[in-house]
């Protein structure tokens, strides 16, 4: 496995991470047996960064996840999962979705939380109800150890977004046959 200085952050990241968005399924349902010797043979491999959401396979990725990671393998990634932005409507809600997620993962730690599918309309939103702060507390006490960002608009609203704070990461959507597609090669 190769592996690149991730970011300023301090670590080595592998050049290929494991996204649990796509998990292999039979009639609907994570095929649990295959998809879980695919983490552990990516993780075996080399692959140190490991990433799911809320949302990922109607809601079972991350329940998933935490039961593919037991045995040691939890310890030998970077987890990241997403806050689902859209289903954000109080201030309330940071604490509730981190704390279901966590539940979720069967984790007491998370490397990385991301805002999810960050936009023009779901940044305003989460900004004006104080989830800068929330996330600066959150990263105190221990739960999580750095905010980053999905992003799915157009150049103009990334560029807001990212001025806006001091992300650790961002996640872009980039499709190498469309590269005008979102924020795309710009």
């Amino acid at each position: 496995m190769q592996y690149r200085p991730f970011g300023k952050l301090g670590f080595q990241v592998s050049a290929l991470g494991f996204g649990a968005m796509r998990l292999p399924t039979v009639d609907g349902v994570i095929d649990e047996e295959e998809a879980t010797r695919m983490i552990h043979y990516a993780i075996d491999q080399g692959v140190n960064y490991l990433d799911t959401a809320y949302p990922y396979h109607d809601g079972a990725g991350e329940a998933f996840v935490g039961r593919a990671l037991k045995g040691g393998y939890r310890e030998r990634v970077k987890l990241a999962t997403k806050m689902p932005s859209w289903l954000v409507h109080s201030a309330d809600d940071f604490d509730r979705y981190l704390d279901e997620q966590m539940e979720r993962l069967q984790v007491d730690y998370l490397d990385f939380y991301l805002l999810h599918t960050l936009n023009k309309d779901h940044w305003p939103r989460l900004r004006d109800l104080g989830v800068r702060e929330w996330a600066e507390k959150a990263v105190a006490d221990g739960r999580f150890g750095r905010l980053g960002f999905s992003f799915h608009d157009d150049v103009e609203t990334f560029k807001t977004i990212i001025d806006e704070f001091d992300w650790a990461m961002c996640q872009i959507q980039y499709n190498y046959m469309d590269v005008a597609n979102q924020a795309g090669l710009e």
